[in-house]
């Protein structure tokens, strides 16, 4: 039984490694691709180990940007993408908490009604609305702008369900203290609700930071501005030449740089966004 259990647990592993390798092994291509000159991936074999271009691919990257797509400088691409990610997580969560509070803990008319109007729009994605939104944007005069990239993006009813199923677990007898201690709506939010929510506060905002950042149709309608242009239309851009006339090594590591602040929100709050998530499912 101890030769089975071992060799059970040596197969484990031993999948468990494979299955790290084929997820980490393109990314190092990547990386290694990056840090040799353009010319090299041209040859027909691509190498295994680093070249000795690391630094001046990046340097110029980050500070020139990429021939083929107008030389717009890498760092302006994820300063716009930052920008747009950081502005719909934050957006997202201070909306959805504010109307899952109160469809929670206020009693109105058709406060259930209103509250599956909203689930009800988890089927009108911005794919599916995408004409009249742009139309609305447009009036409004925020194309090519951070408002335009942002504001129709906000609405969120999977965050607003999620609060909801959180608030709902709140006991009565804290609701009942808190207005027997004289806490209003706006106190009992503060030093109530927000504490108990910072976990799954933390792991809404790492899934919806790497929402926004992954976003490509939107900014691709609403901004025609380069300087408004973002990660992922740069890789893109970069991309609509030949192969023999696509710099592979900036492309990757263009790729490379669009991967580290998703990497690092992750990173950074991982031991939040794990306790969210099991909180959740309780």
């Amino acid at each position: 039984m101890v030769e089975g259990g071992t060799r059970s647990r040596l197969v484990r592993h031993a999948l468990i490694c494979g299955l790290l390798a084929a997820i980490v092994f393109p990314v190092y291509i990547a990386f290694v691709t990056s840090t040799h000159e353009a010319s090299t991936m041209l040859q027909g074999v691509i190498p295994l180990l680093p070249g000795p271009d690391l630094v001046p691919t990046y340097a110029r990257v980050l500070a020139t940007g990429i021939p083929t797509f107008g030389d717009l400088p890498v760092a302006t691409m994820m300063l716009n993408s930052l920008v747009m990610a950081l502005g719909i997580a934050i957006g997202k969560i201070v909306i959805s908490l504010l109307s899952a509070y109160a469809i929670v803990f206020f009693r109105f008319p058709l406060r259930m009604l209103w509250f599956w109007m909203i689930f009800a729009t988890l089927m009108l994605p911005v794919e599916v609305r995408i004409v009249p939104t742009f139309q609305v944007v447009s009036d409004l005069g925020l194309l090519n702008s951070f408002g335009g990239l942002i504001v129709p993006l906000l609405a969120s009813a999977t965050a607003t369900f999620l609060f909801r199923q959180f608030f709902l677990t709140i006991p009565d007898e804290l609701v009942e203290a808190a207005r027997v201690d004289g806490a209003g709506p706006i106190r009992f939010l503060v030093d109530v609700i927000l504490p108990l929510s910072r976990t799954n506060i933390a792991a809404l905002f790492v899934i919806m930071f790497a929402y926004g950042w992954n976003q490509y149709l939107w900014p691709l309608i609403v901004t025609t501005d380069p300087q408004m242009t973002t990660m992922l239309i740069g890789i893109q851009r970069a991309l609509s030449g030949s192969d023999e006339l696509t710099p592979w090594n900036l492309v990757m590591a263009m790729s490379l740089l669009a991967l580290l602040p998703p990497l690092a929100v992750v990173l950074g709050m991982q031991r939040w966004f794990v306790k969210g998530l099991v909180d959740a499912e309780k």
